[in-house]
């Protein structure tokens, strides 16, 4: 995946296999579950699984459609998680979220528990069109070339 072993988290490895090796294969639609803690800052840990969030992906034709996850709602816990992204971004990680007083604040206020799914419709009509590249169904046509 580029670095030498033990150079990486256990998460950031996980991250590179699943997809370098095993999403472009996922060719029939697959779900993929419980994903690393590090992976997913927003994300509550799962009820069962330690190092784990709940957290899924959803593919289809080795491409990513949907993911989703149960929103972290404890503000300690993301305060931790927003110190460990901080001392990534310090480290040159520029997928680490920056510390977010404001969120936090929010979160301190009271939060439900909560869930949320992205859906990516512009990848889903790649697959239903057949189309290549997501160039060829992006809306706008700045993006187009």
């Amino acid at each position: 995946m580029g670095s030498e072993p033990g150079a990486e988290g256990w998460g950031k490895l996980v991250d590179g296999v699943l997809s370098k090796l095993v999403e472009p294969e996922l060719a029939q639609p697959t779900f993929v579950l419980d994903y690393p803690v590090e992976l997913s800052p927003f994300a509550k840990r799962h009820r069962s699984e330690e190092g784990l969030v709940e957290r899924w992906e959803a593919f289809v034709g080795g491409v990513e459609i949907a993911n989703a996850f149960t929103e972290l709602n404890d503000p300690d816990e993301q305060r931790r998680r927003f110190d460990q992204q901080r001392s990534e971004l310090q480290r040159g990680d520029q997928d680490a979220q920056p510390f977010d007083e404001a969120f936090l604040e929010a979160l301190e206020h009271g939060m439900p528990p909560t869930a949320g799914v992205g859906l990516g419709i512009d990848r889903l009509t790649m697959i239903l069109t057949g189309a290549r590249t997501l160039r060829e169904v992006v809306l706008f046509p700045a993006m187009r070339d």
